[in-house]
């Protein structure tokens, strides 16, 4: 696979962690209104896609005196990420000139 290919998917997956963190974001500034119907769109396509990831930190952090504390883990294990690809995007791209 040539480094200009390899470059290109991992901007694209850092793009998508990118537009991943603002849906995360979304879904919890969400969670403050209660009258939000999560059965209803486009509420239910945002619950569906970010609830299995919010949930995987939610086994670990359980809410502490009814506040949900899991996101904060999971934005930061997110950027983590995300920070990884994008500095390997550019590591590549740069050697590929």
């Amino acid at each position: 696979m040539s480094s200009s290919v390899l470059g290109m998917f991992a901007e694209a997956i850092a793009t998508f962690l990118n537009i991943y963190f603002v849906l995360l974001i979304i879904r919890i500034l969400l969670s403050w209104f209660p009258n939000v119907d999560w059965y209803s769109q486009p509420f239910a396509a945002i619950s569906q896609l970010t609830d299995p990831y919010l949930n995987l930190f939610r086994s670990f952090i359980p809410p502490l005196g009814g506040i949900d504390f899991s996101p904060i883990l999971a934005f930061f294990a997110l950027q983590l990420v995300a920070q990884g690809v994008g500095q390997f995007a550019a590591t590549v791209t740069m050697s590929a000139f």
